[in-house]
């Protein structure tokens, strides 16, 4: 007799009343805290007035939450529920089925209950997977054509971009709701009889096996449908042989052929497991045959033949192969990230001395930027803090405004409100939300000035009317109507402020120092921006949010308070458009006299096929991420466009969203998601804001990096990748290993009309670190445009990092800039610029000096120049005026055959090229192949002193090669002369390498 174990014990009623309690606890904590959340989000969106987007969201997501949740607890719960129907009502007595009894006893009282209960924690881990694809859903709902075919199956790109993701999302849902029923209805079949490992007779039922069956068939279907979908997924899978993204050689002739057929095979699979388990055989023999034939298929067909055909077909001829494949990904990655237009010109850059134009130049040499706005940021907090709670943050921003009729750029910055550098007595709750609110003024100075022994010369952003300070301006000359800042880049998450008048009337909140009188001004905020609060229901749900008694406490707050929150603008446009990719460095603007802040917005998408995936987060990181700008994400993506321009208030905080790119189709999936004016049209933009748009860097970025490799478009040159370059490292730190930023730049390129405000960087070959191109991105009516100069192969001239160490390591321009450091002091590198100019290659960087007291901040103290190649004309000035006329007379000098005056001091040794020196007799002037072979040796000597004067042995080599070379083009030029007079000028040995 086989004894009964007993039910599990019940619950004390008190134990009942306990958990109960403790629930309902935690449930109304739960939904407290997401009201509380949901209703002042509501109150924010309604203060910007985008509440379509809270509504949109929100909704979406409770209608995915819904859809998913509901479904897979139906699905699952019904298949459990069929699994307990279709249960055996005799079962013959086991050992096993004896142990399985009190499990059978615990759950058949209550099987509706724990159905219930299973299928509705799968329903909501379900529901909240799903409430988190709502983009996915808004761009399957929304989106159109790109009017772009892929080059395989000629479907619109719009199919991959908008359909599907969101089709592998479902089939997901599919599988897993297939598999949890599966798992499900077997343990209930096991447990309640249906299926036995022990006893005599059959181990499974026949309803067990037709249930059981039909799941089966379901996930080998949805196998089928995941064939036919990974069939369209292979154009966006990495090709191994090829090294870029895309179906390949191999994929398109064996491995989507083997998905075919793999999904016919799942589908005559599906159909055996159904009829021979319930209509022919009645067992699991042939169903379990059939399953193992789709494996062995799935191995064979999907596996080793496209393998094979990889491997003794594809390698041993991938050039020719992967050809047609490599121009599909080339065409694909550069429609993708708006690169396909670029205008590629070449630069020879073969003049290396430096032209008298350079002193006459009205476009280039006037505009030069001497001031680092990295660097200076200090020297603008120093000088225009007032306060030690303002900052202007470690980074500053370049713009251009035209004053006095004359378009320069200027590095700007806003004087913002830090509450980390308030003082212990000043960082009170009363003091940090309801006095200090805000910052004051746009300070900007001109890029290329500097006055009063290196310090940048103001121009904007007094506290008073006009500057004291004589190093300054004397008046606005770019006012701004409203210069307070409410809004910043240095605003955290919890530095909301209260604003608006005390109940007395009184101005309650500090607006600036007055420098005249040592005072203090006050002011009240009088923006449209902010949440009112002045009611005890809002205090009270603020309060909540904040975790703060003070909102209902304190006589600050009243009824004629406003709350302003999200007060960072890159912050407040993500939360009114969180489908964009956000720029990482915001810019202040004076815009119709007020302070705007300019962000780029980006729309991207990870599934256009055949286009190169990136790294978001690791294609834009340079020295200056995380130092005033913000770093991305890391997101993979291989489509992106600057289709957005956003523009935040800094005084109250409005956001509009401006529609850029005017084409791209995601954008326009987006707009109607959100009922269709979300973003204004570009027509609305209004001129004087456009007037300050700048080529977003990190759009900058990533195009530069990608036009690395995909500026050749040839597929057999990109498979043998000789002619790849690189971004360079920062000049004056290259073992970093951190890339040099680009650079704004307000000046006129080689075939520009005029300048330009424009966004430059140089890229140097792979491997190597001598000048490959200029990679420029600007506006031309509106629109954008990236041009690139490209120096041809095996150029002489040197790149960044060589530039910056030969201009550095010169003999007299070292014992110069080891003068200028000392114990007391430290020399700084700004940007270093290179500037096409006349033919040849301009370099500019500036040299700061900042003394190591405490509270020092870097000045402009010399300029270093350099023409050519980077090492044979190098000046340290006291400023561009100076250093350019330097430069062109020692272009002079080498014309008349004199060396360089500066930077190039006689060797202590012997084996130097000497001057040729006149003949004892005055011989007639030469011309023609004569005088350009004569000036080609003495352009060659000059080269071979510099070589040898900057230690560069490689350099040097080169540079006695062309000398040889020079002197025999002279010989023979002067063989086939008719005169019986030698040239003047006629070099009498050849150098010795000696002195190297």
């Amino acid at each position: 007799m086989v004894m009964r174990s007993s039910p599990l014990p019940r619950m004390s009623r008190r134990g009942r009343v306990t958990i109960g309690v403790l629930v309902g606890v935690f449930l109304l904590f739960t939904l407290l805290g997401w009201g509380v959340q949901a209703w002042t989000d509501w109150l924010w969106f309604d203060e910007v007035r985008y509440t379509q987007v809270f509504t949109g969201v929100l909704l979406t997501q409770v209608l995915l939450f819904l859809a998913v949740g509901l479904g897979m607890a139906a699905f699952v719960g019904g298949n459990l529920w069929l699994a307990y129907r279709l249960r055996p009502k005799l079962r013959p007595h086991s050992l096993e089925q004896a142990t399985l009894e009190r499990y059978r006893m615990l759950l058949t009282p209550r099987i509706g209950s724990w159905i219930s209960l299973t299928a509705v924690v799968l329903g909501l881990f379900a529901g909240l997977s799903a409430q988190g694809r709502w983009t996915q859903w808004m761009l399957f709902r929304n989106g159109g054509d790109f009017g772009v075919k892929d080059p395989e199956f000629g479907i619109d790109v719009g199919f991959y971009v908008f359909q599907l993701p969101f089709w592998r999302y479902l089939l997901g849902v599919g599988f897993t709701a297939v598999v949890l029923a599966l798992i499900g209805a077997l343990a209930l079949h096991y447990i309640f009889g249906g299926v036995r490992l022990q006893g005599v007779g059959d181990r499974m039922t026949g309803a067990a096996r037709a249930h059981l069956s039909t799941l089966v068939a379901v996930f080998v279907l949805l196998k089928a449908v995941a064939y036919v979908l990974d069939r369209r997924a292979m154009l966006l899978e990495y090709n191994e042989g090829a090294k870029l993204y895309g179906a390949g050689y191999a994929d398109v002739n064996a491995l989507l052929p083997a998905k075919e057929i793999l999904a016919y095979i799942s589908v005559v699979v599906a159909i055996a497991i159904i009829v021979f388990s319930n209509a022919v055989m009645r067992n699991l023999v042939w169903p379990g045959i059939s399953l193992a034939l789709l494996g062995v298929s799935a191995v064979a067909i999907g596996g080793i033949y496209p393998w094979a055909v990889q491997t003794f077909e594809v390698k041993p001829s991938a050039r020719d192969k992967e050809a047609p494949y490599i121009q599909r990904s080339i065409d694909a990655t550069r429609a993708a990230f708006d690169i396909s237009e670029v205008q590629t010109e070449g630069y020879a850059a073969s003049n290396l001395v430096p032209p008298a134009s350079l002193a006459t130049d009205t476009s280039v040499v006037p505009n030069v930027r001497l001031l680092d706005p990295q660097l200076v940021s200090e020297t603008y907090t120093q000088l225009q803090q007032v306060r030690g709670f303002y900052d202007f943050g470690p980074k500053l921003d370049i713009d251009r405004y035209s004053v006095e009729n004359k378009t320069s750029d200027y590095v700007v910055g806003v004087r913002e409100i830090n509450y980390g550098e308030l003082t212990d007595q000043q960082n009170n709750w009363i003091n940090r939300h309801t006095v200090y609110t805000h910052g004051y003024g746009l300070v900007a100075a001109p890029a290329n000035q500097v006055v009063c022994g290196g310090q940048p010369y103001f121009v904007s952003g007094f506290l008073g009317e006009k500057a004291e300070e004589a190093c300054s301006s004397q008046a606005e000359q770019i006012p701004a109507s409203q210069p307070r800042i409410y809004y910043g880049e240095r605003m955290q998450a919890d530095d909301y402020a209260i604003v608006g008048q005390t109940e007395e009337g009184k101005n309650a909140e500090f607006d600036r120092p007055t420098p005249t009188t040592g005072g203090e001004q006050y002011y009240t905020y009088t923006g449209e921006g902010g949440v009112e609060i002045g009611s005890f229901t809002r205090r009270l749900l603020y309060s909540i949010k904040e975790q703060e008694t003070n909102f209902l406490l304190s006589e600050a707050v009243n009824e004629n308070s406003k709350l302003l929150y999200v007060r960072n603008p890159r912050d407040r446009v993500e939360k009114v458009a969180p489908f964009l990719t956000l720029d990482g460095d915001p810019y202040p603007a004076v815009v119709g006299g007020k302070v705007q802040w300019i962000i780029d917005g980006y729309t991207t998408a990870a599934t256009y096929p055949y286009a190169e995936r990136i790294n978001l987060q690791q294609e834009t990181t340079d020295e200056l991420t995380n130092r005033g700008t913000f770093q991305l994400a890391r997101e993979n993506v291989n489509y992106m466009r600057n289709s957005v321009k956003a523009t935040v208030d800094a005084y109250d905080g409005t956001v509009r969203l401006y529609e850029f790119d005017d084409s791209d189709p995601v954008l326009k999936a987006w707009n109607k998601a959100f009922g269709g004016d979300l973003v204004l049209p570009k027509s609305a933009i209004p001129a004087d804001l456009a007037a300050h748009f700048r080529y977003p860097a990190d759009m900058f970025k990533v195009q530069r990096n990608l036009l690395t490799k995909f500026h050749v478009t040839n597929p057999g040159d990109f498979y043998s990748g000789q002619d790849f370059w690189q971004v360079p490292n920062v000049p004056d730190a290259p073992d970093s290993g951190q890339k040099q930023p680009p650079y704004y730049l307000f000046t006129q390129f080689p075939n520009q009309d005029a300048p330009r405000f424009q966004l430059t960087s140089a890229v140097t070959p792979n491997g190597r670190q001598n000048l490959a191109a200029l990679i420029s991105g600007s506006y031309v009516d509106g629109q954008p445009k990236l041009e690139v100069l490209e120096l041809p192969d095996q150029t002489r001239v040197s790149g960044p990092v060589q530039v910056h160490q030969q201009m550095t390591n010169n003999a007299t321009i070292r014992t110069e800039l080891n003068l200028l450091s000392s114990n007391q002091a430290q020399v700084q590198y700004g940007n270093l610029l290179s500037l096409p100019f006349g033919n040849g290659m301009l370099y500019v960087e500036p040299v700061y000096v900042k003394s190591n007291q405490q509270d020092a901040y870097p000045l402009l103290q010399k300029v270093l120049l350099s023409y050519g190649d980077g090492g044979s004309y190098v000046v340290l000035a006291n400023n561009v005026t100076d250093g350019i006329k330097q430069l062109v007379e020692q272009g002079k000098k080498a014309g008349q055959g004199t060396p360089p005056s500066s930077g190039t001091p006689p060797p202590s040794s012997g084996g130097t090229p000497t001057s040729p020196s006149p003949g004892a007799t005055s011989a007639p002037p030469v011309s023609g192949e004569l005088a350009a072979a004569a000036q080609r040796v003495q352009t060659a000597i000059a080269e071979v002193k510099a070589a040898q004067a900057s230690g560069d042995f490689e350099r040097y080599g080169r540079a006695l090669k062309a000398l040889d070379e020079a002197i025999t083009a002279f010989q023979q030029a002067q063989q086939g002369a008719t005169a019986s007079v030698a040239p003047s000028g006629s070099p009498s040995a050849t150098p010795s390498p000696s002195g190297g």
